[in-house]
């Protein structure tokens, strides 16, 4: 039962720093846009063009 003593401290302790920290995360802006990253995932604009490797015969056809 001594274990209490300490254990319930603890606990009370964690869960306020928890409850700071969410609380800073609401004012810092971290839940002002939930639906940009979704969509950000979706959006292509910033991939880099692909090269493709000529065929064989793109290559016969540049060499005539």
């Amino acid at each position: 039962m001594e274990i209490l003593l300490f254990l319930i401290p603890v606990a009370l302790l964690l869960g306020g720093v928890g409850l700071c920290l969410f609380l800073w995360a609401l004012r810092s802006g971290q839940y002002e846009d939930l639906d940009g990253a979704a969509w950000r995932v979706l959006d292509d604009s910033d991939l880099p063009e692909q090269t493709q490797k000529p065929t064989k015969l793109a290559r016969q056809q540049d060499l005539r």
